[in-house]
């Protein structure tokens, strides 16, 4: 038989997941910033697959928009809805209708969509067996310490795989098996769909099991093996809060090893958090409760930390991050933030910019050299290069109805506790002095002082 039949894959989603008591369907509970079911989906995509197949139920609708949201593969995926949960094997029933114009003699791939953490190479391993040993079924297997809970591979006197029996159906010896089904397999469709035909939900759960697929298959002369996986954490399962926080940790921890294999450093990775769509170059530095999440990316010779969370941000080479939180912003080469600066959406940090301790900056441009270095507010601004905003300057952007905006020149001084009323203009090389309250537009080169500052004279001249 060929070993280069097309290979398809079906996900199965359409559970409810009562035991997570959320209103959110339990696969897009997120890990590492990614839905669950999504960690899945990018697994598969990975392999050279003719279509991906995604049943879904419970929240269907929102699970469906969610991945078309989100994924990123060329591969097509559908969706079909499991109407009615009747257990996996219904599930695979229903998604087989979406494969009548393909050849029968193709493979294809079943998993759950509450499997986060298997590989794509596990994936890829299994069918390659599937189709060497010319199956009509593989499952992947896990030897754990604490089955319970999980399907039991019983085998045969010889070994080989008679059948899988769920939990609430084991007898009190299959129990005791350590040998478990991580519900991830490997079919030859055109023998998979008469099995399933023939499944009868008189059992425990009475639903239709696909496990019951597997003795079907076994019982009819057909081929069945088992490929046991090389790590056994592949065959978390998440079905409550507590399983998330243990699939979290695994997948963070896979994660950060993934990074500092390619040249990032660490100093303490039980302490950072890298969500899986982040991106890093090479010699960066990440220090102790550093959080990167979203599409947060930073350049080389960048050091992040300690303290600092990230959300959607760029992060030039060189900069330095310190005990800040930042979100939907852009930081430039060189730049230096924090400690305890809070940079919000629409930020955009030149070249070598310093926002320094216990600032805020939000939706506003500021050029390249310029100095924030402490206790300041600039919002709806746009700052010209090389300014200086002394300590306690604000940009007063909101009048109580509308924002406004602030512009100020290159090279502009304020001094100390400067407050500049919006909208208004500061020219190039203009200066503020202390306790100034701007309300009119300054022009280039002066100093103003004042409250209100309406006094413009040539900036530096003496006023003693």
């Amino acid at each position: 038989m060929s070993q280069y039949r097309p290979l398809s894959a079906v996900v199965l989603a359409a559970g409810e997941g009562t035991r997570m008591r959320s209103g959110t369907p339990k696969v897009l509970h997120p890990l590492c910033g990614r839905p669950m079911l999504l960690h899945v989906v990018d697994a598969l995509a990975e392999l050279p697959l003719e279509r991906i197949v995604v049943v879904v139920g419970h929240g269907a609708e929102r699970v469906t928009k969610t991945l078309q949201d989100q994924l990123v593969t060329e591969v097509p995926v559908e969706f079909v809805e499991q109407r009615v949960q009747r257990g996996t094997g219904d599930a695979v029933m229903v998604a087989c209708t979406r494969f009548d114009d393909l050849d029968a003699e193709d493979d294809l791939l079943v998993l759950p969509a509450d499997a986060p953490l298997v590989r794509a190479e596990t994936i890829a391993r299994l069918a390659t067996e599937h189709r060497v040993q010319d199956a009509a079924a593989a499952i992947l297997t896990a030897v754990v310490t604490e089955p319970f809970g999980l399907g039991r591979v019983v085998r045969d006197k010889d070994g080989r795989v008679a059948r899988v029996v769920e939990h609430a159906d084991a007898t009190g010896e299959e129990r005791k098996i350590d040998e478990i089904n991580t519900s991830i397999y490997c079919f030859r469709r055109g023998l998979l769909a008469p099995a399933l035909r023939r499944l009868s939900p008189e059992n425990a759960q009475g639903e239709y099991y696909l496990t019951d697929a597997i003795g079907v298959l076994r019982d009819a002369g057909h081929k069945v093996i088992a490929l046991q996986a090389d790590d056994p954490g592949e065959a978390i399962m998440v079905n409550d809060r507590v399983q998330l926080a243990e699939a979290e940790s695994e997948l963070r921890a896979r994660i950060n090893r993934g990074w500092m294999r390619a040249g990032v450093t660490m100093v303490d990775p039980a302490t950072t958090y890298i969500d899986a769509s982040v991106e890093l170059e090479p010699d960066v530095r990440l220090l102790p409760g550093t959080i990167l999440e979203g599409r947060t990316v930073v350049g080389t010779d960048s050091v992040i930390g300690p303290d600092t969370r990230l959300v959607d941000v760029v992060v030039g080479e060189g900069a330095r991050v310190t005990n800040t939180v930042a979100r939907e912003c852009e930081i430039g080469d060189g730049c230096e933030v924090g400690p305890f600066a809070y940079l919000r959406a629409g930020t955009r940090l030149a070249t070598g910019v310093k926002v320094g301790t216990y600032v805020e900056v939000k939706n506003a441009d500021i050029g390249e050299g310029t100095k924030v270095p402490h206790l300041s507010y600039v919002g709806d601004a746009d700052i010209g290069a090389g300014a200086n905003l002394g300590a306690s300057t604000i940009t007063a952007n909101y009048d109580g109805v509308n924002k406004h905006r602030t512009t100020i020149g290159d090279g502009v001084h304020t001094g100390i506790h400067t407050s500049l009323v919006a909208p208004v203009e500061v020219g190039a090389g203009a200066e503020t002095g202390a306790g100034s309250v701007v309300t009119h537009d300054v022009p280039p080169g002066r100093l103003v002082k004042g409250i209100p500052a309406r006094d413009a004279r040539p900036a530096r001249e003496d006023d003693s």
